[in-house]
């Protein structure tokens, strides 16, 4: 039976909303604005390359259509298109959509992006993504709004990376160009576009009733939706109704005790999990010998919608008042390396733990962890993921992997998006680590139920010369500059060979030493990239060091790779049991180690979003509506499935993050479950679809 039939939220959920429109639903359409469609031919002055591409156009389904080739020299290889008029004014369209045929041979990932004036990649634009088989056709997306309206005059709303008539850093008004191009792709790709359009339509509403926007449970106010809560009164239909789906669908029949595959091959028992490659393919083995794929959500805690409340009061309708019962769930926080919030401290209201507690009364915690193993175990999932409840993963239900940070010396001249690189040469790496693995004794350390450790996430690992750079523009007692110094006086004996090498003028070694100015890259390459790969392969041996020091007999799952390159990559293969990456894409089954390295891998974190419940960020991985964030989802892992380096997917999150966002603004609809804990039927039956036949599948994937 199709999953989607028999979930409890379409019998129940659907009753308790029956009726209502959702969020969206009743914004009229609008003819569409033709940017561009080459019917009438090329203007090359408008059309241009950017990087490692040609363009022409071609006959397409009777009309014509422009024919894109990349190289994969460069990293982001395509065309611009400019508005011909000098801009397009899209502020009363929803979208922009583009369509899309992959006429190459292999796999194509092909990204819109729509710009303003002094767009970067990063400001001033929006980008949306599409993976497509060869011969595939599709709609490639660009939404410029979160909601059908805007309002009059405008309201600013912060601390929120998604906003109610806005999606991010671009103004529809003054569009001027759109970019067309793969993303860093690893061999040439064909393509063929057209009719880049404008569509959907968005309303003006006058802005005087818009405050506040978020209801007590922490749901948009001016929509209703299939799945929102209207009063307390409905847990209990809920909870009935899950009941029953849990009650009938307890878990697949083939898990074992642990959720490896009771009905597959026995490998040995070693009473913990390790990897082994079996039939072509790469696995994890549980303690039992059976062999295990780890599939589960991270972030299963009771924290996922915890939001920022300070100067933002009059967002909210209904929150508690100080002394109630509710009124435990008021915090106080500092974390935002980004936005709004970013070096402030704040008050903090946690709608995750309080709708909890307003669904089960005073035993709520129990009665959260609880539900959280059958839940998994009847979605077909076997492991809790990253960031998660200790209190949940130590009932010791489920496999778990356990995240490790403790801070710790950096580098002064590095930089990255989460902060700065870790200074693997000062004595407080290790130090800090070890003691930070100390407080595992006793929990995980030693667990058969742990699968492993994470140690750091999506560190900047930049390019192969960074680390190098970043030493060298330190100050002079730097560990890290010390030992590059090291390196490069045994290297050269004398500064002025190194002179000579590098085309510089220092007057002697100490005069390098407190030198603040990077090299030519050009000149200092090789010896760059010697101290990269030291450094990265010191990062990963003591990490694999005081891992093994703590906990023997668990792995040790490196760090879960957002940004790296290739030296990085080699380094972790030299010391990690599995290698970890966190991939935001819309499929793996291609993805493989750098040529020559065969080794086990796990993906920490992926995700889809969508912008039909009552949210206004996608997060990094954008769906047209629930319905395709959960056919989105079945390609990915079915992709990772057939992957025969991939031992496991975990996705980002278990529960949605606060409408209104969490310390650094990241409000992303991402959840398998709302912040009134109500599953979302559609990912929910994506998931058990996918589940349950995981191991058939991956068995059977040549």
């Amino acid at each position: 039976m199709d999953g989607k039939t028999s979930l409890f939220a379409f019998a129940v959920v659907a009753l308790l909303c029956g009726g209502v429109l959702r969020q969206g639903a009743a914004a009229a359409s609008r003819a569409p604005l033709m940017m561009y469609d080459f019917e009438k031919g090329l203007d090359r002055k408008l059309v241009t390359v950017n990087w490692d591409a040609t363009f022409s156009l071609t006959d397409a389904d009777g009309g014509k259509a422009l024919r894109v080739a990349t190289g994969h020299k460069a990293d982001w290889p395509g065309i611009t298109m400019r508005a011909p008029a000098g801009k397009w004014d899209l502020s009363s369209y929803r979208a922009v959509k583009l369509s899309v045929r992959n006429a190459g041979t292999g796999r194509a990932t092909v990204c819109l992006r729509v710009d303003n004036p002094g767009a970067d990649g990063a400001k001033n634009c929006l980008t949306g993504h599409l993976d497509l088989a060869p011969g595939q056709s599709e709609t490639l997306t660009v939404p410029l709004t979160s909601a059908p309206f805007r309002l009059d005059p405008p309201v600013k709303i912060i601390g929120m990376r998604g906003t109610p008539g806005s999606i991010g850093p671009l103004d529809p008004a003054n569009v001027t160009q759109v970019l067309v191009f793969a993303p860093r792709p690893k061999a040439d790709q064909l393509f063929v576009i057209d009719d880049l359009r404008a569509v959907g339509r968005v309303e003006t509403r006058a802005s005087r009733t818009f405050l506040p926007f978020i209801d007590e449970f922490g749901q948009y106010v001016h929509a209703d939706w299939l799945g929102k809560l209207h009063s307390t009164d409905e847990f209990k239909q809920r909870i009935a109704a899950e009941e029953a789906d849990l009650a009938k669908r307890p878990g697949p029949a083939g898990w074992g005790r642990y959720g490896g595959w009771q009905g597959g091959p026995k490998l040995k028992a070693t009473g913990f999990f390790y990897p082994a490659r079996h039939g072509g393919k790469w696995w994890l083995v549980d303690p039992e010998g059976r062999l295990f794929w780890s599939h589960g959500p991270d972030c299963v805690h009771p924290n996922n919608a915890t939001t920022p409340i300070t100067d933002r009061k009059g967002y909210f309708r209904g929150l508690p008042e100080k002394g109630s019962p509710l009124a435990v769930f008021y915090g106080r926080g500092s974390w935002g390396p980004h936005g709004y919030y970013k070096g402030k401290r704040y008050e903090s209201f946690n709608f995750t733990a309080a709708n909890l507690r307003r669904k089960w009364g005073n035993g709520w915690k129990a009665k959260h962890a609880e539900l959280a193993h059958r839940r998994l175990r009847s979605w077909g999932m076997n492991t809790v993921a990253n960031w998660s409840d200790s209190g949940i993963y130590l009932q010791r239900k489920t496999p778990y992997v356990v995240s490790i940070h403790f801070g710790g010396p950096t580098i002064e001249g590095s930089e990255g998006y989460w902060g700065k690189f870790p200074d693997v040469f000062h004595d407080g790496f290790r130090g800090g680590l070890r003691r930070r693995l100390a407080g595992e004794k006793g929990k995980s350390a030693g667990d058969p139920w742990c699968i492993g450790y994470f140690v750091g996430n999506e560190l900047s690992w930049g390019n192969e010369d960074s680390l190098g750079v970043a030493a060298l523009v330190s100050p002079p007692d730097q560990p890290a500059k010390k030992a590059f110094l090291a390196d490069l006086k045994a290297t050269y004996a004398t500064i002025d060979k190194l002179n000579a090498a590098w085309g510089t003028k220092h007057a002697s070694w100490q005069a390098l030493a407190d030198s603040r100015t990077a090299p030519n890259r050009s000149r200092a390459t090789a010896d760059l990239h010697r101290f990269y790969s030291a450094a990265a392969e010191a990062y990963f041996r003591v990490c694999r060091e005081e891992c093994k020091r703590a906990a023997p007999k668990n792995l040790y799952l490196g760090c879960r790779f957002a940004w790296v390159n290739d030296r990085a990559a080699r380094a972790a293969a030299k010391f990690c049991d599995v290698v970890s990456y966190n991939f935001y894409r819309y499929s793996v089954a291609d993805f493989r180690l750098p040529a020559g390295l065969d080794m086990p891998v796990i993906i920490g974190e992926f995700h889809f979003g969508a912008l039909d419940r009552g949210m206004f960020h996608t997060g990094l991985r954008r769906t047209n509506d629930q319905d395709d964030r959960a056919d989105k989802y079945r390609q990915y892992v079915r992709g990772a499935l057939s992957n025969p380096q991939l031992v496991g997917a975990h996705w980002f999150q278990y529960g949605d993050q606060a409408t209104t966002g969490r310390g650094d603004g990241e409000n992303y609809q991402i959840g398998l479950v709302n912040v009134v804990d109500t599953p979302y039927p559609e990912t929910v039956a994506a998931v058990r679809d996918v589940g349950y036949a995981m191991y058939e599948h991956r068995a059977k994937a040549k």
